[in-house]
């Protein structure tokens, strides 16, 4: 039995997250669920937006299922990724209708820990300052990561994205990290882009990356272009993995203007479910729900209205676990 802490979160987080438990549950796998409150109207009603016990029932759990934090996100989800010492953030951007979007398919592999979302600011009597950390440490270990990935995966080349030619210091550090690493895998290719580039790079070649390897602002921004490029942000899951800790949510945010509709897309969550059952060994079942998933997208009926039906999100939920 696995127990999965269960975080809905704000806006349309429990409506995605009900639809990924409706496809997990028609698993002959024993989930042992822990509901924990986070986000917007946990603050309202409590004063505070990321409890004690909620991060204490995330810890403890086998993973964490999260759907969408609204204006707390930096006090819920950054903080939880930090608490559980999640290092890594797994965004892979993978057209799952490749008629309409080409046959892309490229990981971005985040650092998770440091860069500007640190949170270390200060107002001065001429504005305010944000400082960048940068660290040998989490440097290497982010590349090691990305070159055991593309190893584990069966890809060939790794590209770390930067801004070394300004952030001399701090990106270079990131850039010289990886390059050391990548002496210690010889068989994959490496090259490297400024961040703005790489940003151009990915609207006019998507198809030349494999793996990217990047700091945390960089990955955060470049995995939503990503999403444009395949179908948008419902299409999107991450994982947070650590060295005793998994974190998986949606790219997306709490999409408050579509709340409580029932036309949320849920392929987003059901992704991320898909990394917690890879995460969790149980690789076969995440291959499963993903290829009935592009099935059914594919045929473009019984889906939510973004992808071109007019199914609900929990209609489409239940249609793709019939299919297992």
């Amino acid at each position: 039995m696995y127990n999965i802490a269960v975080i809905p979160g704000d806006g349309i987080g429990p409506e995605v997250v009900e639809a990924a438990i409706t496809i997990l549950d028609k698993l002959p796998i024993d989930f042992n669920y822990t509901y924990a409150n986070a986000g917007d109207k946990c603050k309202e009603d409590t004063g505070v937006a990321l409890p004690d016990e909620t991060l204490e029932i995330a810890k403890k759990a086998d993973a964490v299922l999260f759907g969408a934090a609204g204006e707390t996100a930096a006090d819920v989800i950054v903080r939880l990724r930090r608490e559980l010492n999640t290092f890594v953030n797994l965004r892979p951007v993978k057209s799952l209708q490749p008629d309409k979007y080409g046959d892309i398919d490229f990981m971005i592999v985040r650092e998770n820990t440091e860069d500007l979302y640190i949170g270390d600011e200060e107002l001065t009597e001429e504005g305010a300052i944000a400082r960048k950390k940068i660290t040998k440490f989490a440097s290497e270990r982010i590349a090691e990561y990305a070159f055991k990935y593309a190893e584990d995966t069966g890809r060939k080349k790794v590209t770390a994205v930067h801004k070394a030619n300004v952030l001399k210091l701090s990106d270079g550090l990131f850039k010289e990290s990886f390059y050391k690493m990548a002496e210690n895998h010889p068989d994959i290719k490496t090259n490297d882009f400024y961040v703005d580039a790489t940003a151009m790079y990915l609207i006019t070649n998507p198809l030349d990356f494999e793996v990217i390897v990047t700091t945390n602002l960089y990955g955060d921004i470049l995995s939503d272009e990503g999403a444009g490029l395949v179908g948008g942000l419902g299409m999107i899951p991450s994982a947070n993995i650590g060295d005793n800790s998994g974190l998986f949510e949606p790219v997306h945010g709490s999409a408050p203007d579509i709340a409580g509709q029932g036309i949320a897309d849920p392929v987003a969550t059901i992704l991320s479910a898909c990394m917690m059952l890879d995460y969790l060994g149980e690789s076969e079942y995440a291959r499963k729900i993903e290829d009935v998933m592009i099935d059914v997208i594919r045929q473009g009926d019984n889906v939510t209205p973004d992808l071109g039906g007019d199914a609900s999100t929990q209609e489409m939920a239940e249609y793709i676990a019939s299919k297992l």
